[in-house]
């Protein structure tokens, strides 16, 4: 059973590992390029005792001495790990849950397979890719020779990520011994991790207290590079390993298919929005966009916090303030703007890919058919779900931009008009709508090929956000539609070029429609 799960999610498992340790490894060096001095260094640690701060990163610790190591998984330890948690979550509920709503695991069940063998082989493989993961990232991490990056720090820094990953991976797998559907586990895993990073964010914030009921908190307890502690990777563990007994006592005890909490009666009859296919689309993905609005709405008060400590932040060190390419006439506020909306917009993106992704899962499943064997044409079914996609990504910049807002009037002396960060959120409505356009060609020419926008996107979001760090030519930006977005309010609108991206837009949208009108519905 486990090399059954690995042969089908090699390649899914090898973008995580591929992604996350990188990612860890590039931010390593640019820590190194960033901060060359200890000045340097302890001008940046004097921001991170902002309350803030602490409740977006986690609580400072090595601050009077921040060297590299310290910086590294002080500021970016919580983030790896909630990445791990999250590849933990979906994992282990596309081999459990997942499988049995769709009827797969009832076909193996009738071979002689054991009741327990599918969540076994799925934990032991969740496991397993966490270690590989793991050691690759310390292995990385050490062939940098970075002085404060030493090799017990390492191990821990990648026990860290292992105890994380095990941990919601055995929440998920409860979870879906409780749940009836997928869909329920992963709002329930995903609220616990809300809820754990939650908890720890006010706890380091305030009271420590509530960061000890948090899985989170109790990682970020190890100080690595610093003090390296390994008692709370231990007590981590414990936590999963009691929570996966639990988890397989429930498995044994239940029939297939159901679950220990029932599901609420429906309605007895449809209201009138749900009886038409737009309706039915949003209702499908309802529960989805409520979270990804509230979590945009987080993302730009956390933003928004850090805008009272940017002067120290930016002017302490040569290097993040040539980012910024000073332009005269602007404070340094006013030039940050853009480059936080580009992050707001982008990650505003995924919900918005994610919505028109769900005519190809709907597709693959088999459920197009009963709505297209109605009075309902392809033309009209994808239409409704551009326009779904195309408000969701309204809704998402514009609770990103009110987040950012929000926090920023409570920091800064002078507050900013949420006049202006709208302008500078929207204006990325039309790269947004190009990548809707390219997602709808996907679907209509070419189907099992869809996902690749994700890549396309993840590209997107190197050359424009990181493209100034690390020096990228111009004309790799320009091949993303986030490249020809205006840097509002330093930059005004360009309505031509604006004109002809949103023109870009629809025709891909056209051409995409009229692919998926003749393909046959697979």
């Amino acid at each position: 059973m486990s090399r059954f799960i690995l042969r089908r999610d090699r390649v899914r498992l090898f973008v995580w590992l591929f992604s996350i340790s990188a990612l860890t490894w590039l931010t390593a060096i640019s820590f190194t390029g960033l901060y060359q001095t200890e000045q340097e260094r302890q001008a940046i640690a004097e921001t991170m005792k902002n309350p803030a701060m602490s409740a977006m990163i986690g609580k400072g610790y090595g601050l009077d001495a921040y060297t590299t190591g310290a910086m590294l998984a002080h500021q970016m330890l919580l983030f790896t790990a909630v990445a791990v948690a999250i590849m933990s979550i979906l994992f282990v509920n596309r081999h459990t849950r997942a499988e049995e709503e769709d009827g797969r695991f009832e076909l193996l069940r009738a071979l002689p397979v054991g009741g327990l063998t599918n969540i076994g082989a799925t934990l032991l493989l969740n496991a397993t890719f966490n270690v590989l993961l793991a050691i690759v990232t310390a292995i990385g991490l050490l062939a940098l020779q970075i002085e404060s990056i030493d090799l017990v720090g390492s191990m821990l820094y990648g026990a860290a990520l292992v105890v994380t990953g095990i941990f919601f991976g055995v929440v998920t797998a409860l979870f879906a011994q409780l749940s009836e559907s997928a869909r329920g586990t992963i709002g329930l895993s995903f609220s616990i991790l809300g809820l754990a990073y939650l908890l720890r964010a006010v706890g380091d914030a305030g009271n420590a207290i509530l960061s000890w009921f948090s899985p989170l908190g109790w990682v970020l307890a190890a100080e690595v590079f610093v003090n390296n502690y390994w008692w709370p990777i231990v007590l981590t563990l414990a936590g999963a390993l009691v929570i996966a007994c639990i988890a397989f006592y429930l498995h044994a005890l239940r029939d297939l298919g159901a679950g220990y909490i029932r599901a609420r009666r429906g309605r007895k009859s449809a209201s009138v929005f749900l009886q038409t296919s737009f309706g039915l689309a949003f209702r499908l993905q309802r529960t989805a966009l409520y979270s990804w609005a509230i979590g945009m709405f987080v993302l730009g008060l956390s933003y928004g916090s850090v805008l009272g400590d940017l002067e120290s932040f930016f002017l302490e060190n040569e290097m993040l303030a040539q980012m910024l390419q000073p332009v005269e006439g602007f404070s340094l506020l006013e030039q940050f703007i853009p480059m936080l909306m580009s992050v707001i917009a982008m990650i505003g993106t995924i919900p918005v890919l994610m919505v028109m992704l769900k005519v190809r899962r709907e597709e693959k499943k088999g459920r197009l058919d009963a709505i297209l064997s109605r009075s309902v044409s392809r033309i009209r079914l994808l239409s409704e779900y551009v326009l779904l996609s195309f408000l969701t990504s309204i809704v998402m910049l514009g609770v990103g931009a009110l987040g950012l807002w929000s926090a920023s009037s409570a920091v800064l002396t002078e507050n900013l008009s949420i006049g202006l960060l709208l302008k500078a959120a929207y204006v990325n409505v039309p790269a947004i709508l190009v990548m809707i356009g390219m997602v709808v060609l996907l679907i209509g020419l070419l189907p099992s090929r869809s996902n690749a926008i994700w890549v396309y996107l993840i590209y997107s979001f190197i050359v424009v956000y990181m493209g100034g760090l690390l020096q990228f030519p111009d004309w790799l930006g320009k091949l993303s539609p986030f490249g020809y977005v205006p840097k509002v309010p330093i930059e005004q609108v360009n309505g031509t070029i604006a004109s002809l991206v949103v023109l870009l837009g629809i025709v891909l949208i056209a051409f995409g429609m009229k692919m998926f009108s003749k393909r046959d519905v697979q």
